[in-house]
């Protein structure tokens, strides 16, 4: 245990857990995982998805030689088409924007409850 959860009051500790179980049961997280374990396991997907960050590394580095042809672009275009056609990795996605959603409206409502923008004092250095 690190010395930020020692110095939690036991109530808020629980509370705490309490909630992270909860939010790792939703609905929207357990539809993440499932998406996220099919596209760990689709090796094609994922290379698929090598293949246009690759792509994508190489056409920004021809653009700051200014060495970019229409077949770079066209190449790009075919990979980012074949990727958003692709199911595994569609569904993967779209699953992660709603996970991402979700804790977004997590972080509204407990910031309401509390009257403050936790979510934003949690990112500043040295804080909790």
């Amino acid at each position: 245990m690190n010395s930020t959860m020692s110095t939690l009051p036991a109530t808020l500790l629980t509370a705490t857990e309490d909630l992270a179980i909860q939010l790792l049961a939703s609905e929207p997280f357990t539809a993440y995982h499932a998406a996220q374990g099919r596209f760990n396991a689709d090796v094609r997907a994922r290379a698929l998805l090598q293949r246009l960050s690759q792509a994508q590394a190489e056409l920004r580095q021809k653009q700051a030689q200014q060495t970019v042809a229409q077949s770079d672009i066209d190449q790009l275009r075919a990979l980012q088409s074949a990727v958003q056609a692709d199911r595994t990795i569609a569904d993967y996605m779209h699953a992660q924007q709603a996970a991402v959603g979700f804790l977004r409206e997590m972080n509204r409502e407990i910031s309401e409850l509390l009257g403050v923008d936790f979510a934003a004092l949690a990112k500043r250095p040295g804080c909790c």
